[in-house]
């Protein structure tokens, strides 16, 4: 108890960011102070609920002990379960209450919102039902009987020594009449948590050690400090050349400069919205910014949130570079949050530098998983991969971090430890990209947490090159609680903060940066795609082809390769393993960005929408699936992108939009299609508001996107008058799709901010348990059926494992043991062979099928810790030839494809 205060004060001092500090400090008379007082008091005291008989029973020989000296208990065999009923989180918070309230006067209510933070220093704040249950037995708080009144002594013996130690006792009558708010209960929480786990390190804290055991302690551990920068003085010229390396006299984009002021001019920092085209250099905007706003509010450090980890990856060493250019020589933390990242390089070089012999592992069971030493560059000066700052529950307490925007939806999921990642987000600049790309499910989980954000006043920058205007008016009702009115122009900047009027700026485009694309419709039938291609690349070119499902994707590529050749079509999409994946990413970025080594004569790219955000890529002709309006301008934005020499036929932009049955009434989107997006009623308002340019007129870029995104997704009818009917059908499913998806989401996400001085009892009841980025977690903020993540191995002709043979460059394959884990080298390649399974396994009728056959191929000598990586987890196992059966499909697996299913009776008569 000694050493978690110690630490907490200690953690308060040097690695709390000061914008937690002044959440906290503002709910107390005697602000920096008292709150610094509070957290040691808290942190000391937040086990004395162990000084009970319910938990003193479990081991015999000390509570023998006990018992010599008239501390009367029954044995744990007595108690039986009903122990249960008094965890000792919940028994210290019960007698911290009972301590306040006949020590000092305190009210109920007031010792409830200080208590709180002991009986939830587990994860898992107690609920008004738990409180009741253990109010009814009361000898499991004390034994009744001649020993009742001991037992009362010693709890309040050790509480008294607890506010001794923290020197708050002349501090108490000022807080009895503190109302505390929640996000401050919150973050002290969150803050014993952290301590706890620290002060239960046997290595930093050994049970032998005499005197001075905190600075040992501290040095050891070695945390970072956060980030406290200071306000820049330099024009947004100035700032930007010096932190992304513009060449001398460079001009920045009207938008950068844009967000640099009104970072500096909101009265309160709070949210900013940048709506700006493809290629404006939004991220450098925000990530400037964010360097003013961390400095205003004392924000120790930044996140930034993306759709995908593919994206995610991209963006790690643009952060890095970025904080290498930042001013100081501190040490800063590092963090890349999704499941995969140990797979990318960039994150491998700052993990292997960041190794320590300190585990200092927390005590509720979550050990630091093992990482197998991978290749990847040193990490830039000043950075590192922390070893006690990684983990899925501590990982966001880095400093600065990238990810997918999980991470930030999580934060509004009843899950056990919400409270360490409030803290995570409570003490950062939270930069979330494509905001637009996130559906109605996710938006409610979004909106919540924005409302809870703007009660920690953290600084929030939102980008979108494509935002509704009514998803602008939610994302600053969900945040400031005020109405933004409706601006027309673009770019658009938006700035917000709870009390205030929403601010807008529309500054100039960036000058030279207009593109007029012609678009036209294209008849869905292969031959006509594939002689279109043929004819529009007779000087060469690169073309990219956008399919919205996986199959239309493989189809188009059988035929494109029959008439191109296989060595002049690339196929990209999700049903490739992690390892492909990104290599895939890498290859497309490498080739087709903006200083690409792009391929000489003609080549065709076809993808899924895997291409349609956040990848910096170029090409000279589009071919796309009808989408709704917002990311069909996303996938136009791949077009002309970077100034280059292209063929004569394609100096001019071209989009052809196909998957649509063009003879219709109104023209019908394929079902696949429908089916991807829920629905008709969006592809119909894309169709509607893209009729004129369909017809012949030009597509501005970026002229023309907000005014189409703000019709497509507007009350206002659109289209000819003939589609009404089929607009008004299609849309009374649409709004049962969003009613349906608004109430699902509600199950388990986290209510809104109560009043201050209301404890947070019962905050995350009725949760989901641990919250991390695995296939289960991510279904519980992401709208979709359940899936199947599988590791994909193959069975050689002679009955042994390996991975598949090119993760070993071409040798062959690593062989895998099965009677013990494999090599680390050989179980980062399995990892790296994740694969989500596609929709054919998702239907009810065909999942539980699905697991039962998978689970058929159980390796027992991957089932121990020492093999995190692989164990509990499905095998998909393919035979020498990269196939299998499963479920009634027949898969076939190659690098160049990814995953393609069939069901066998398909096969089989094809075959026949």
């Amino acid at each position: 108890m000694a050493d978690s205060g110690a630490v907490a004060g200690r953690l308060w001092n040097e690695w709390v960011p000061g914008s937690v500090r002044r959440l906290v400090a503002g709910c107390l008379p005697g602000g920096e102070a008292d709150a610094r007082r509070l957290a040691v008091w808290l942190a000391a005291s937040h086990d004395c609920g162990k000084a009970t008989p319910a938990f003193a029973c479990q081991v015999d020989g000390l509570a023998g002990r006990m018992r010599e000296v008239g501390l009367e208990m029954p044995d744990r065999k007595q108690f039986g379960d009903d122990r249960r009923i008094a965890p000792h989180g919940l028994a210290g918070q019960l007698l911290l209450t009972e301590w306040l309230e006949e020590r000092h006067g305190w009210s109920a209510r007031a010792s409830g919102q200080f208590a709180i933070v002991a009986g939830g220093h587990h994860g898992v704040p107690p609920g008004f039902q738990q409180l009741h249950d253990l109010d009814t037995r009361p000898e499991l708080i004390r034994t009744p009987g001649p020993s009742e009144s001991l037992w009362r002594a010693t709890q309040f013996e050790l509480i008294d020594a607890c506010a001794a130690a923290a020197d708050v006792n002349d501090r108490l009558p000022a807080w009895r009449d503190v109302k505390l708010s929640q996000p401050a209960q919150v973050a002290l929480t969150a803050v014993v948590i952290v301590s706890d786990w620290i002060a239960s390190s046997t290595e930093l804290f050994p049970y032998t050690s005499t005197g001075d055991r905190l600075e040992p302690a501290w040095r050891g551990l070695d945390l970072p400090r956060p980030w406290r920068p200071a306000e820049p003085q330099d024009t947004a010229a100035e700032l930007f050349a010096a932190r992304f390396d513009l060449p001398p006299g460079a001009e920045i984009r009207p938008v950068q400069g844009q967000a640099i002021r009104l970072a500096r001019e909101m009265p309160t920092p709070g949210l900013l919205i940048i709506e700006a085209a493809m290629g404006e250099g939004k991220t450098e905007a925000a990530l400037g910014a964010a360097e003013i706003l961390a400095a205003r509010t004392g924000a120790g450090g930044c996140l930034i949130a993306l759709p995908t980890r593919a994206t995610s990856d991209a963006m790690l060493p643009r952060l890095l570079s970025w904080l290498d250019h930042l001013p100081g020589d501190e040490r800063h933390s590092v963090f890349l949050a999704h499941a995969k990242a140990a797979l990318n390089d960039e994150w491998a070089g700052l993990l292997q530098a960041g190794k320590r012999t300190i585990a200092a592992v927390e005590p509720d069971g979550e050990q630091e998983v093992p990482r197998p030493r991978q290749r990847g560059r040193a990490a830039p000066t000043g950075l590192q991969a922390h070893q006690w700052l990684r983990g899925r529950k501590k990982g966001l307490l880095a400093s600065f971090a990238v990810g997918t925007i999980d991470q930030v939806l999580f934060a509004g999921l009843k899950s056990r430890h919400l409270a360490l990642r409030h803290l995570a987000l409570a003490g950062q600049v939270v930069i979330i990209d494509e905001v637009h790309a996130y559906d109605a499910y996710m938006n409610e989980y979004l909106e919540r947490v924005l409302h809870w954000l703007a009660a920690y006043r953290v600084p929030v920058v939102l980008l979108s090159a494509t935002l509704p205007d009514d998803r602008r008016r939610a994302l600053v009702e969900a945040y400031a609680d005020a109405e933004v009115e409706t601006v027309d122009g673009y770019p658009l900047l938006t700035a917000a903060a709870p009390g205030e009027r929403p601010i807008t700026a529309r500054p100039a485009a960036a000058a030279g940066r207009a593109t007029d694309i012609a678009v036209e419709p294209l008849d869905d039938d292969l031959t006509t795609l594939v002689d279109r291609l043929d004819a529009e690349l007779v000087d060469g070119g690169c073309a990219l082809v956008v399919r919205n499902t996986v199959d239309r994707v493989l189809e188009a590529a059988e035929r494109l390769r029959d008439r191109f050749g296989p060595a002049n079509v690339t196929v990209t999409h999700s049903r490739f393993l992690a390892a492909d994946r990104a290599r895939n990413d890498t290859d497309l970025r490498e080739r087709f960005g903006r200083d690409g080594n792009r391929p000489t004569g003609r080549h065709i790219v076809v993808a899924s929408q895997v291409v349609e955000q956040s990848l910096d890529i170029d090409f000279d002709l589009l071919v796309t699936d009808l989408a709704p309006v917002d990311l069909m301008l996303q996938r136009m934005g791949r077009l002309h992108r970077h100034p280059r020499t292209r063929p004569p036929r394609l100096q001019a932009p071209r989009c052809l939009v196909t998957g649509v049955e063009w003879n219709a009434e109104p023209p019908r989107p394929v079902q696949g299609s429908r089916s991807v997006y829920r629905g008709a009623y969006p592809l119909l308002r894309a169709l509607a508001v893209l009729q004129p340019h369909l017809d012949g007129k030009p597509l501005s870029l970026p002229t023309h996107i907000s005014p189409l995104v703000q019709a497509a997704y507007g009350a206002a009818p659109v289209g000819p008058s003939g589609w009404a009917e089929a607009m008004d059908e299609s849309f009374a499913v649409y709004q049962e799709v969003l009613v349906d998806k608004r109430q699902r989401a509600d199950a388990f996400r986290l209510g809104p901010v109560r009043k201050p001085g209301r404890p947070i009892v019962g905050w995350i009841d009725a949760g989901v348990g641990d919250a991390d980025d695995s296939p289960k977690g991510r279904a519980q903020v992401r709208d979709g059926e359940e899936s199947l993540e599988v590791l994909v191995v193959q069975r050689r002709t002679d009955g042994r494992l390996a991975t598949v043979p090119w993760l070993d460059k071409g040798r062959g394959g690593l062989e895998l043991p099965e009677h013990c884990p494999p090599p680390p080298r050989a179980a980062a390649a399995v990892a790296a062979s994740a694969l989500t399974l596609p929709w054919q396994f998702t239907k009810p009728w065909v999942i539980d099928r699905a697991l039962d056959e998978l689970e058929q191929c159980h390796v027992p000598g991957w089932q121990v810790k020492e093999c995190p990586w692989l164990a509990g987890e499905l095998i998909l196992v393919l035979d020498e030839d990269c196939q299998t059966r499963l479920s009634g499909f027949q898969l076939r697996y190659s690098r160049d494809d990814g995953l393609l299913v069939t069901s066998i009776e398909a096969d089989d008569a094809r075959r026949g």
